[in-house]
């Protein structure tokens, strides 16, 4: 009997997930030939499976089987494209509660948050498969008699994907959907610390591949740490990457692939203020600052951290938030009334203390 039984992870079974597995799909195939790494459930700290990581010899060769796929991705036609996009966003309706649950037991965020990630995907598949019956080009003027000058868009090849923890999945939806239709392979390597996303997730697209006769090199996906993200954006042969995470982190992203001409897509931290006037709707905003500060527990980049408020309004939006964070349970992110769910890690619960006692020396 599986060691999930009585954890209430029967359902990973559902999604193709094991107790140990191998963290990437190159060339059609799950391998790994790296570190053995644990996935934990941050709302109790105990394990839910080990993960072999990729190494570099992985690495290579899953970026060649994919450059070798775009020789063919791209020359399948941009509607039929799109329908493989619709057929991956029909395939994660069909798991959404489970892929949403799974989200919540391996990142922390609350269900509906998780639910709400993967909606987030498949409506991000529906609009790339319109998107894919609208990639014109222009006819333009010539000064020329008797010629006219096309324009047409063609694919770069391969777009390399870096995700984060906060949004283990979502991201990826909002960069590999695109860059599907657009005609462009897929190299993701999501976070570390949620492999079990990546592979679901990962395994879902393979399947629809699989069952239109297409390569599965065409979407290869890593679930390791920085030397694979390093790896990415070095790789000549990925064109574009896109990266989400922290200032620190992208500007070494951006720094490396600058350096070879390579383009960026960079999401990275935020620092962000609610300003309250004292002609605002104050409950509006008190709810409005609520949900901006702890969606998430916190960890977004859109995250509330600072608020201006008006002097005449200060009183009252302090009391009336207080009483609002008084009403918020924090617990268990699979429960259905639980608002406030764990940080992601430990190193992030001991950022978040020594944060408090910096603000209280500063009061």
């Amino acid at each position: 009997m599986s060691s999930w039984h009585g954890k209430g992870y029967e359902f990973l079974s559902e999604l193709g997930l094991e107790e140990r597995s191998p963290g990437c799909y190159v060339n059609g195939k799950w391998k790994g030939s790296g570190a053995i790494a644990q996935t934990v459930n941050p709302a109790s700290n105990k394990m839910i499976a080990e993960v072999t990581e990729p190494s570099i010899e992985d690495y290579e060769e899953g970026v060649q089987a994919c450059y070798e796929a775009t020789k063919i991705w791209m020359q399948v036609p941009a509607p039929k494209r799109g329908d493989i996009v619709r057929q991956i966003g029909d395939a994660l309706r069909g798991k959404r509660e489970q892929l949403g649950r799974l989200v919540s037991i391996e990142m922390g965020k609350i269900l509906a948050e998780g639910i709400g990630e993967v909606q987030e995907i498949i409506d991000m598949c529906d609009f790339a498969v319109g998107l894919s019956r609208q990639l014109n080009g222009s006819v333009i003027p010539s000064e020329r008699p008797d010629h006219i000058m096309l324009e047409m868009w063609n694919p770069l090849g391969i777009v390399g994907v870096i995700t984060a923890f906060n949004f283990p999945c979502a991201v990826l939806g909002w960069n590999a959907c695109i860059a599907l239709v657009c005609g462009n392979c897929v190299v993701w390597k999501g976070a570390p610390t949620t492999p079990l996303v990546t592979m679901a997730m990962t395994s879902l697209v393979a399947g629809v591949l699989k069952k239109n006769n297409l390569p599965g090199s065409i979407f290869t996906s890593f679930c390791g740490g920085a030397e694979i993200g390093q790896a990415i954006a070095k790789d000549t042969r990925i064109p574009l990457v896109s990266f989400t995470g922290s200032s620190k982190v992208g500007l070494m992203v951006q720094q490396t692939v600058n350096e070879r001409f390579g383009k960026c897509l960079l999401e990275l931290s935020g620092n962000n203020a609610i300003i309250v006037m004292d002609d605002a709707d104050i409950k509006l905003a008190v709810r409005s600052v609520l949900f901006a500060a702890i969606g998430t527990a916190g960890q977004r980049c859109t995250t509330c951290r600072r608020l201006l408020l008006h002097e005449s309004v200060y009183d009252t939006v302090l009391e009336k938030l207080l009483e609002a964070y008084k009403q918020v349970k924090i617990g268990d992110p699979l429960e259905a009334d639980t608002l406030l769910g764990p940080l992601h890690t430990r190193a992030s619960k001991e950022n978040f203390e020594k944060g408090v006692i910096s603000i209280k020396s500063q009061a």
